[in-house]
């Protein structure tokens, strides 16, 4: 039944297909799809193994399905799964379509695929059976076993020309096999066929590792949650739970969905989301993330996204899309691979009919190593090489925290040359904290409780960070009592009978005298860059409270690995000149302050303009105009909260470091692509030679491809393993 026309004005429909394995698949929908009316773009992600239909007007879906179907792959419509795990709309997976999975995401050896290569490779052991036994009939069932195999492949072959792609693999090995039986070869020509299945299995079998790479990321999420109900605790989908449920979460358990914690604390192994190897302690109020684990506490969560938008799935989402987004190397790749594969059908004749012609030579010779060098000459390592890489690379960074919109960025992180950092929330945490307290009469911790008694109930970072600070050194915070804030000066209380006031410097000389040692400090503090609270008790100054956002902990680290990468490191920030110095001394990086964000992109543009390549690292919000400047932007945060919107790339556990590991982790992967490169070229040089001289044939040949595919795969494949 043909599914209903659509009208839509702009649109975009996804689908999942299955036994898709290389850039050359890839090619082949993606040509076919656009030939379609109302096809206005197409994206295929063969790591994804999905592909996205943009369309403006009328749109058959059926009419992609069936085009896709006649090309040998199965494929089925994504509906409502954001995440990328679709549910099947319609199923245009047919028996007759050997290329095909059962389903997407089938095991590799349930494939119709496997099926027919073990049945082409008994074909061709009972044909070395019954020729031995039968001489007179060797020829025939030899044929008949290439039959067995040759079919599918030259019915692939075709149905690809005819939706665009004439030059497929499929057809180099229709033309080299039956070129072979013509020439009385059909041994050879039956081997061939089945070691080019057994390397197409191979190549699935390395894909689908890819995948399962990003997809085992998805699986974190446990599939059922406790819910409260009025009636009591149940178990129910995770996939059902709604913004607004509350879930209970035991020792142990994976958090099913992101959300806030509104009763219980636990250490929370964030190791998944975030790459943290460290748990974190998370108490009431505090934010948690879908696949983290509550490692020694029960907690009560308000689910705060949706399964389809949780922290799990919004990562698989990114790196799926960015895997559909070629890089320049690729997009290289693929416009050489176009006159690459007719050239490789002009040598192949050549090679076969000049010697004959010109020099007399032996017809049956030549085209043999007319027909081998056709062999030799399938693009599928070569197109392989780049895309399989940059796979690996997206998922692997993925999988620690480091998110990058499409394989351009992931290239372009080993060409940085510069990192310009904000300051607030990017260097540092963002928030203040205590860093010295100076007592006069009184012990250091009588001068925090005190503080904190004033504090009490107060939401200002200020107070927030001497709260805090009690709280770590459990210094007593003992009742205030008419507690009561004075405009731009502080706040003043009774604690214990004692009148206290806590605000700032000159507010503090109106109520009691400041000595010179206590005003010096206040001004060494200040030159610093911290902010000063001073503490007056009974009309005496008691004590000073410095507070400042304080760098990262790995910031230092950080800044030092990316100078002994040779890249520039500089901060850009709209603190005051003062704060940004004592920072930027601090952290050994050069400080611009009191910056506008159109001066912030201003000195961008003038980075570039120096010759730099820069990348940008910031919040994602305030610093948008230099984000966007800068060749590429780096959005710092966690989870859900990551400004991915505005940014190239993301740092989801907000660590310094993880810049230089997204440097070290491109120059990896482009490492790895040329290592790929010269693999698949070098061992189609060597063959071409020697196959001219007539020292290897058709099987060395097919071997040379196959081998070369599986080792271009199986290289990109170790970016997996890496750890930076």
């Amino acid at each position: 039944m043909t599914t209903p026309l659509k009208q839509e004005t702009i649109g975009q429909t996804r689908f999942k297909i299955g036994g898709m394995d290389c850039a050359s698949c890839a090619a082949k929908i993606d040509t076919a799809v656009r030939r379609l009316d109302g096809v206005a773009d197409v994206s295929v992600s063969v790591t994804g193994a999905s592909m996205t239909v943009s369309h403006s007007g009328w749109l058959n879906d059926d009419k992609v399905l069936r085009q896709v179907a006649r090309l040998g792959y199965g494929i089925v419509k994504a509906e409502g799964g954001a995440d990328g795990r679709a549910s099947v709309a319609k199923d245009h997976d047919h028996a007759d379509h050997d290329h095909s999975d059962a389903a997407p995401g089938q095991a590799w050896w349930r494939s119709r695929r496997a099926v027919l290569t073990l049945a082409c490779a008994a074909a061709l052991l009972a044909a070395y059976g019954i020729g031995h036994l039968l001489p007179a009939a060797e020829r025939w069932v030899f044929l008949a076993a290439l039959l067995v195999g040759l079919v599918p492949i030259a019915r692939r072959a075709l149905m690809a020309a005819l939706a665009g792609t004439p030059f497929s693999i499929e057809m180099l090995m229709t033309i080299a096999a039956i070129g072979a039986v013509m020439i009385g070869a059909t041994e050879e020509a039956a081997a061939v066929v089945v070691l080019f299945l057994i390397g197409e299995l191979l190549e699935g079998v390395a894909a689908g590792r890819a995948r399962a790479s990003i997809q085992g990321l998805a699986d974190l999420v446990p599939k059922t949650a406790l819910v409260e109900r009025a009636s009591g605790t149940s178990e129910v989908p995770a996939e059902q739970l709604g913004v607004g449920d509350i879930i209970l979460v035991r020792p142990g358990d994976r958090i099913p969905a992101d959300g806030e914690i509104i009763e219980g604390s636990s250490e929370i192994d964030e190791a998944p989301v975030t790459g943290e190897s460290t748990p974190k302690r998370k108490g009431t109020g505090e934010p948690v993330f879908a696949g983290t684990v509550s490692t020694d506490g029960v907690l009560r969560v308000r689910v705060t996204a949706a399964a389809s938008d949780n922290t799990i799935a919004r990562v698989v989402r990114l790196v799926e899309e960015a895997q559909e987004a070629k890089a320049p190397t690729e997009r290289f790749i693929d416009r050489f691979s176009r006159y690459y594969t007719p050239a490789v059908l002009a040598v192949g004749a050549l090679v076969a009919l000049l010697p004959p012609l010109l020099i007399g030579g032996d017809w049956n010779e030549w085209i043999y190593k007319g027909l081998a060098i056709l062999l030799i000459g399938c693009p599928c390592a070569l197109v392989i090489s780049t895309p399989a890489a940059i796979a690996a690379g997206l998922a692997t960074g993925a999988r620690r925290g480091l998110l990058m919109k499409g394989g351009a960025v992931l290239e372009g992180f080993g060409r940085i040359t510069a990192v310009a950092f904000d300051k607030t929330g990017t260097l540092t945490a963002g928030r203040p904290v205590v860093t010295d307290i100076m007592a006069y009469g009184r012990d250091e911790r009588t001068v925090l409780a005190l503080a904190a008694a004033l504090e009490q109930g107060s939401s200002h970072p200020l107070a927030m960070a001497i709260l805090d600070r009690a709280k770590a050194d459990g210094a007593p915070v003992p009742p205030a009592l008419a507690a009561k804030a004075i405009s731009g000066k502080g706040v003043e209380g009774s604690v214990g009978g004692v009148a206290v006031f806590l605000g700032s410097g000159p507010a503090a000389g109106e109520r009691a005298d400041m000595t010179q040692v206590q005003r010096l400090a206040v001004d060494s503090l200040n030159g610093q860059g911290k902010t000063v609270s001073v503490l007056v008790a009974d009309g005496v100054v008691a004590g000073l409270i410095a507070m400042r956002d304080e760098p990262r902990p790995d910031a230092a680290v950080g800044i030092a690995a990316l100078k002994a990468e040779g890249i520039r490191t500089i901060m850009l920030t709209g603190d005051n000149r003062r704060t940004a110095q004592a920072i930027a001394a601090s952290l050994g990086i050069e400080a611009r302050a009191e910056l506008l964000p159109q001066d912030k992109q201003r000195i961008i543009g003038e980075l570039q303009r120096e010759g730099l390549k820069v990348a940008k690292v910031g919040d994602g919000i305030n610093d948008a105009p230099a984000l966007a400047a800068a060749d590429i932007g780096i959005a710092m945060g966690g989870g859900t909260d990551v400004a991915l919107e505005t940014s190239d790339a993301a740092i989801l556990h907000g660590r310094i470091t993880d810049v230089v590991r997204m440097v070290r982790l491109s120059r990896a992967v482009m490492a790895n692509i040329s290592q790929n490169i010269s693999v698949a070229l070098g061992l189609k040089a060597v063959f071409l030679v020697t196959t001219i001289l007539g020292i290897t044939g058709l099987w060395p040949a097919i071997l040379a491809d196959t081998g070369a595919t599986v080792l271009v795969t199986a290289n990109a494949m170790r970016l997996l393993r890496w750890r930076g």
